[in-house]
């Protein structure tokens, strides 16, 4: 039997994250990744069971990465404004430090892979659902759907990241997102969210 060797896992996990991002899912193969990464496809089967334990294994380990970023000092029961602003930081940050996690996680978030059975449910999901029920019990948030919600709270914020991503403005003037664009943004937001 073959010995696991951490930075090989590590590096095939990278390697396969960043393919997906330039290639989408249907470019993607075990081959393919086998020869980016410099290893056989055998040395793959030492990690992964097959290509679905492998995207299922970096989507699980992303989301985890993503939501240790998004929960770090946020406490459920923040008032409606500073919860949602440290919620749009801790995005930020996550977006700014793992660039190729972000884009690989909104990506398999996007397709039909997200209903898989081993994808898990963590803390990230019960620590939002239990801040909304606090600002709707402090009567700060008006009752809404969830994807109404989520849609007014994070939309527009993911917006803005996307026009910062890119550069560019709708008009293709320079853009890049700052704390004042932010902070105004989310005065508008908050308007729309209250009872």
């Amino acid at each position: 039997m073959r010995i696991r060797d951490e930075n090989k896992e590590a590096a095939i996990r990278e390697k396969a994250m960043q393919m997906i991002v330039d290639e989408g899912f249907h470019g993607f193969s075990m081959q393919k990744l086998a020869k980016t990464a410099g290893v056989s496809p055998a040395t793959i089967y030492i990690y992964f069971k097959n290509k679905e334990d492998l995207l299922n294994s970096l989507y699980n380990d992303v989301h985890q990465t993503f939501a240790r970023v998004a929960l770090e000092n946020f406490d459920p029961a923040f008032s409606l404004e500073k919860g949602l602003w440290l919620q749009w930081k801790n995005r930020m940050k996550f977006i700014f430090q793992y660039p190729v996690h972000y884009k690989f996680y909104e990506q398999f978030r996007n397709s039909p892979l997200i209903h898989h059975r081993d994808i898990r449910k963590g803390e990230f999901r019960e620590n939002m659902k239990a801040f909304v029920i606090n600002a709707i019990k402090n009567e700060e948030l008006a009752k809404m759907d969830p994807e109404a919600f989520w849609a007014l709270a994070y939309g527009s914020f993911y917006t803005l990241i996307h026009f910062h991503l890119q550069g560019k403005s709708m008009m293709h003037d320079p853009y890049a997102i700052n704390d004042d664009k932010m902070k105004r943004l989310l005065q508008q937001v908050l308007k729309a969210l209250r009872p």
